[in-house]
């Protein structure tokens, strides 16, 4: 079939953009003719929280040669719009595949699924959600009126909707009063693009010693890392003294409590806070040097870090939440804790320095969830049952 997916370039790179590029090599891989258009410039740059590394970073992911590219639509310049709508009749995709993470970017988006509607040829349209609502989106009052607005009407003109978990498929049914029949549970794909590099050299490099936790992505108010900042501070001085709390990820700066829980901690000296954007080169570093990943969020609808901390073979500490368990039923050594417990997560953080101490470090090997190969067929069934019923 002819695809095409539309997702975020790699100017504002997010986990949206890595995935908008895994998702088209897998595609293309499976022998389907395969086109992407690009949001560039998503929103003006003095709103973005991560606007001093925009455009600036250099990425070891790209995109498969034979792979058409359009890069792409800007949020202020229509002329870009014109260009995506000339690629678009140009490449007559079988299907449109649209990435959902934020309202910011409903107009381009909206633009796109109108001249799908209004096309003599019709084509399905399906969007992908990587979340819900957006906290940020709702705090900010003007935002928060654009994307309800823009939102509703964008999802109004799907054919159909994916959903990572059965948790985030009811949200999505509730929130935009979808019919829960379009909605369909495709788990969040496999970031299986990275290295495994040396774990010996990967400590080194970050000068990390004993027992290492690490919590890796976006810093946001919903990840919850304040929680693992009090659970490390609340560990027993023979825990804590031998062991290395990393935080690794860029901070969007709207959670107050961060900044308080790391500087009163008892144990900042253990703790390797680096609240940057973390280059391609060095995502596998951090990963290798970790003995467990803890993901202490408050609430998710898909995690990308999760998905990189299984194909590295990582233990993994998370909150227990519906869409969390349902990802890693079939992984082994994965521990919960109640979400937003900070006595909760000491003592799973306790429990993990425990088997580390008995087993010492090792590598997991068993990867739950589905292939690139099964969601791109998964995809492919969807696309023909459209097909077959409306067009």
């Amino acid at each position: 079939m002819r695809i095409c997916i539309i997702g975020s370039s790699k100017k504002f790179f997010s986990g949206i953009s890595a995935y908008t590029i895994v998702m088209a090599n897998a595609f293309a891989e499976q022998g389907h003719k395969v086109s992407v258009i690009l949001l560039r410039n998503l929103v003006p740059l003095f709103l973005y929280p991560g606007r001093e590394r925009v455009g600036k970073g250099e990425y070891l992911l790209d995109f498969h040669p034979g792979i058409e590219v359009y890069n792409g639509l800007d949020w202020n310049a229509p002329a870009t719009w014109y260009g995506a709508l000339r690629f678009l009749d140009k490449q007559k995709p079988d299907a449109i595949i649209m990435h959902w993470w934020t309202s910011s970017v409903a107009h381009m988006q909206l633009l796109l699924a109108f001249k799908k509607r209004m096309s003599n040829r019709r084509v399905p349209l399906i969007l992908e959600m990587h979340e819900v609502v957006d906290t940020l989106e709702e705090k900010i009052a003007p935002i928060r009126i654009y994307s309800r607005i823009a939102g509703r009407m964008l999802l109004r003109l799907g054919d159909a909707y994916i959903a990572h978990s059965s948790e985030a498929k009811e949200a999505i049914v509730a929130t935009y009063k979808i019919q829960p029949g379009k909605v369909h549970i495709i788990p969040h794909g496999p970031y299986n693009m990275y290295n495994h590099v040396d774990r010996q050299e990967a400590r080194q490099r970050l000068k990390l010693n004993g027992f290492t936790i690490l919590y890796f992505g976006m810093i946001r108010q919903y990840k919850g890392v304040p929680i693992l900042i009090k659970a490390f501070s609340q560990l027993p001085a023979a825990i804590a003294n031998n062991s290395h709390l990393v935080i690794a990820g860029e901070d969007w700066g709207d959670d107050p409590e961060l900044y308080p829980a790391l500087n009163s901690s008892p144990y900042r000296e253990r703790i390797l806070f680096q609240p940057g954007f973390i280059p391609d080169e060095l995502v596998p570093v951090y990963f290798a040097a970790a003995d467990v990943v803890v993901l202490p969020y408050l609430r998710t609808c898909g995690s990308g870090v999760a998905s990189i901390a299984v194909a590295q073979g990582k233990s993994i500490i998370t909150s227990d939440l519906a869409t969390m368990r349902e990802y890693l039923a079939e992984y082994k050594e994965v521990g919960f804790c109640r979400a937003g417990d900070v006595v909760s997560l000491r003592d799973m953080l306790g429990w993990a320095y425990r088997q580390w101490q008995e087993n010492g470090w090792h590598q997991q090997t068993n990867q739950p969830g589905l292939t690139w190969q099964d969601i791109t067929n998964k995809y492919g069934q969807i696309i023909r049952d459209l097909r077959s019923q409306r067009f």
